[in-house]
């Protein structure tokens, strides 16, 4: 009893009496605030948390509540330092400290303003942490706030996932994808403060695995059946002669009897790969289950057998790499506008001379704003005067729509350029299908993997002025 007795005399009381101003009551209200939402928090993210799983909210509830947490504490001990002080140096120290009473009017009024702030500041920053959360799960935070977003925010906006939250596809549901997107999102968070993250943006294979992503929306088994693809080039002549391709993608899947085909239904079941680069443009080596249980491995020739610890294995995303944030190549963008419009197909040599400003390097974007709008009018007031006289607008408008293309796939500052994001899907402008289907991946027994076309497309009408099929089809 002595020793809590002296405990009592020489810290509780004058701990209290100290205690008892302005600046050391807000204090305690600010830190019993954001300790009763800390504590809040901690019990939901126990029991099973039904709210967000934002990558970002290990910053708000880890970091930020923790630092207002510890300066209501600073605030505390700042106000008993300086009430002190000033008792002392105005020799008003009483002999004993009162006694801590809740009856006594000066503590009970003092805590009085402690419970009535502590209420008002827990309704502050739960609002405000409620309020953060909400908004670190918008597409405007994740593309426009965090700035080195900029190349994926403007992708996304032009792909058909743009209705699909980023959380969505980012974040993998349960306790261990939580806590992954928080460690994560508070580890981006340092690296963009000190100014020492990638450039570009790469995904390196942290996107969550396609059974926790994709397959909430999408059906791997369902039969798609046939896709009738067609596409329309420009050549770079003086009246951009349109020419048009169509093509039969088999899609498949599974039907109604469990019969696998097309293009998905070859790839069904287990396979597995390394690769030997984090975009997984080099794949040395696949194994495929067989419907008997039974494995077979296919080695790419004149390769080593790579380190096969830890396969990955195929999903959707080995091929859909770039499903939300999708970049063009110069000329497949610029072929894609013209076929809708702008630019204008009736300006002459426009296919040539606006890839030619596409494909000039600037060192920014803004150096790019200046140089190919003025690029396509100079041409066109120098080399065809009447054309600037009669179609100006046309001009402006082309040009524009040639710098709307540059600005959405194009990015100096964050070395993001033509064909920097290799695209799976196809194996046109990246290696894509060739990937594995190159007919150099063969087995101990002298399988190889095909590459047969026809399994997955047929190209019907390749690079044709006028095809007699999209008039017969009604689609011209």
């Amino acid at each position: 009893m002595p020793k809590a007795s002296s405990f009592r005399e020489n810290w509780v009381r004058p701990f209290f009496f100290y205690g008892n101003n302005w600046l050391s009551l807000l204090g305690g209200a600010i830190t019993t605030a954001s300790a009763m939402v800390l504590v809040g928090f901690w019990i939901v993210g126990v029991f099973g948390h039904g709210g967000s799983s934002n990558p970002y909210l290990g910053i708000l509830f880890d970091l930020l509540l923790p630092g207002v947490f510890v300066l209501g504490l600073v605030l505390i001990l700042v106000g008993i330092l300086v009430r002190r002080s000033y008792l002392l140096s105005t020799d008003q120290v009483p002999s004993f400290f009162p006694e801590v009473n809740i009856h006594d009017p000066v503590f009970r009024h003092g805590l009085d303003i402690v419970i009535v702030a502590t209420c008002i500041n827990f309704i502050i920053v739960g609002i405000a942490c409620y309020r953060g959360v909400a908004y670190m799960d918008t597409v405007s935070f994740c593309g426009n706030t965090c700035h080195v977003m900029a190349p994926e925010n403007a992708a996304y906006h032009v792909s058909s996932h743009s209705g699909v939250a980023c959380t969505e596809c980012h974040v993998a549901p349960g306790t261990a994808g939580y806590v992954h997107a928080k460690v994560n999102g508070t580890k981006q968070l340092f690296m963009v403060l000190v100014d020492h993250y990638p450039r570009p943006i790469m995904a390196d294979h942290k996107v969550p695995v396609a059974s926790t992503t994709c397959l909430n929306c999408h059906n791997p088994h369902a039969e798609m059946g046939d896709k009738l693809l067609v596409t329309q080039s420009f050549a770079s002549d003086a009246t951009n002669s349109p020419t048009s391709s169509v093509t039969v993608l088999h899609v498949g899947g599974e039907d109604s009897l469990g019969h696998l085909s097309g293009i998905h239904g070859a790839h069904s079941g287990k396979i597995e790969y390394v690769s030997t680069d984090n975009t997984d443009q080099n794949i040395p080596w696949v194994r495929k289950t067989n419907a008997d249980g039974s494995t077979t491995e296919f080695i790419a020739s004149g390769t080593s057998v790579p380190n096969i610890g830890h396969p990955r294995v195929m999903d959707c995303i080995g091929c859909h790499n770039r499903a939300a944030h999708s970049f063009d190549t110069a000329e497949g963008a610029l072929d894609k506008m013209m076929a809708q419009g702008s630019p204008n197909t009736s300006l002459p040599f426009l296919h040539k001379e606006g890839l030619a400003l596409l494909n000039t390097k600037y060192d920014s974007q803004g150096e790019a704003k200046a140089r190919i709008t003025s690029g396509l009018i100079t041409f066109y007031r120098s080399q065809y005067p009447a054309v600037w006289d009669t179609q100006r607008t046309q001009v402006e408008t082309s040009a524009n729509t040639l710098l709307k293309i540059y600005l959405n796939n194009v990015f100096p500052a964050m070395n993001l350029r033509w064909g920097t994001h290799p695209n799976n899907i196809g194996h046109n402008d990246s290696a894509g299908c060739f990937r594995c289907h190159d007919g150099s991946h063969t087995s101990k027994a002298g399988k190889t993997i095909t590459n047969d076309c026809s399994i997955c497309h047929n190209l019907v009408v390749s690079n044709e002025l006028h095809p007699k099929l999209l008039t017969d089809l009604g689609m011209r």
